[in-house]
């Protein structure tokens, strides 16, 4: 996984109002830690920070954030741990990253991708996809951007499972083996039977402009 390199500062001043200001200026208000880094208040810029999530191809990002303390520049590898949003505007409020060490595994969710279409599906069947993504441990430098799955080969009823996924080298799965990733379904038409509503239910359902259920014909003797 290539890694992307950001631009931030050290920032002293914290609280909503010092915030907003910092977001007036098009700076994003950052903060860096990690199981041996105290806690350090950054800013980053609005524009550089999303040209490198743009740049990132997956989910899992991986930065070399270059720390301007001042008196000098620092670089720490990070992965964008949280990143605060609004939920409409496209508006970042703060971003959180955590440090990682390149030479210690961690834990990473990879989405996975279904790739070409089932012989089943052609067939009338439905594909399920039921597990998106797989929890893994690997090496950063090992991680990849997403799995892909081939089900072209999927008949009606057949299934994939994480037992049957080949991971990349240096990727170990933290999954239970038999737990089903896609599946290709059957076809199942469910016919109703529709009972005979009472008069007085029927011409409620006409006053209130809703199509009155249909009766079924009664059986010849």
């Amino acid at each position: 996984m290539a890694q992307i390199t950001l631009s931030a500062n050290v920032r002293k001043s914290s609280g909503k109002g010092a915030a907003n200001k910092l977001r007036r200026s098009q700076q994003i208000p950052a903060i860096l830690y990690g199981p041996n880094t105290a806690p350090l208040m950054l800013t980053v810029r609005d524009l550089d920070l999303r040209a490198a999530l743009k740049a990132a191809t997956g989910e899992n990002v991986i930065l070399g954030l270059q720390i301007d303390q001042g008196n000098g520049r620092e670089t720490k590898t990070v992965m964008v741990k949280e990143l605060q949003e609004d939920p409409i505007k496209p508006i970042y409020y703060h971003v959180d990253f955590y440090e990682i060490s390149m030479d210690k595994e961690l834990e990473f969710d990879i989405p996975i991708h279904l790739v070409n279409e089932p012989v089943g599906v052609t067939n009338g069947g439905i594909l399920q996809h039921v597990k998106r993504e797989v929890n893994v441990s690997c090496l950063p430098r090992n991680l990849v951007d997403f799995l892909e799955i081939d089900v072209s080969r999927l008949e009606i009823g057949d299934s994939v499972h994480i037992k049957d996924i080949v991971f990349p080298p240096g990727i170990q799965s933290n999954e239970e083996e038999d737990m089903t990733v896609a599946v290709v379904n059957a076809p199942s038409i469910v016919a109703e039977k529709v009972e005979e509503l009472p008069e007085e239910e029927l011409a409620a359902a006409a006053e209130e402009g809703a199509p009155a259920p249909e009766t079924p014909p009664e059986e010849e003797k």
